[in-house]
């Protein structure tokens, strides 16, 4: 099924709108409710962004065009009626304009903070990587092991595998996990220091999972 189809299958109410349910593909969070029309369909499938229809404003808004804070689109599901969708995405940053990871962030009874994402850390610490990078800064134990070269990197990723290994044989879990948290820590540096972004890592791992 081509784009054309696809949107001529769409069941639009009669403002030419249909609600898209934003969800988080790794976490399966709903981050978000938004209404689309048929432009911002089509420009979520050309940019693998998400755009919407600011039914308050009458305009197109691609979301992140000013935060930053994006969705990469993996995929779009539409609902048995054809009148709802659902957008599977990697999230870069809060999805929710008051900086909460997900719109929903509250209950009936008023309490907030309940949606998290903790695998987000790793975008953020990622994004801290690249900026020590590109900015050098004396006294950054990042920007001195880029300065020293990949080998010096690699031989850190080994000694961190091997620290792993060490954990898992002793059996203790918190030393398991900090160890495994130094490894991680260090194959970011590998990404950093080519230029690679976790995406390249996610879209590999998607293409394991399918």
């Amino acid at each position: 099924m081509n784009t054309d189809e696809f949107i001529k299958n769409l069941k639009f109410d009669e403002n030419g709108l249909i609600p898209a349910i934003v969800q988080d593909s790794v976490s399966g969070k709903v981050l978000m409710l938004g209404y689309m029309n048929r432009e911002a369909v089509e420009k979520t499938i050309e940019t693998r962004k998400t755009w919407f229809y600011s039914r308050s404003r009458k305009t197109l808004w691609n979301k992140g065009e000013t935060s930053g804070n994006y969705h990469n689109v993996l995929d779009i599901l539409y609902d048995c009626d054809n009148d709802a969708l659902l957008i599977k995405v990697i999230p870069h940053g809060p999805t929710c304009h008051t900086n909460n990871y997900s719109c929903f962030y509250r209950n009936i009874e008023g309490r907030e903070g309940l949606e998290k994402n903790k695998s987000s850390i790793l975008q953020e610490l990622y994004e801290v990587i690249m900026e020590r990078k590109r900015l050098n800064p004396e006294n950054s134990y990042v920007a001195k092991k880029f300065k020293e070269g990949i080998d010096r990197i690699l031989k850190k990723v080994g000694e961190e595998a091997g620290e792993v290994i060490i954990a898992a044989k002793n059996g203790n879990k918190e030393e398991i996990s900090w160890e495994i948290a130094d490894l991680i820590f260090h194959l970011l540096l590998i990404l950093g220091f080519y230029d690679m972004s976790l995406d390249d890592i996610y879209d590999r791992l998607i293409e394991r999972r399918k």
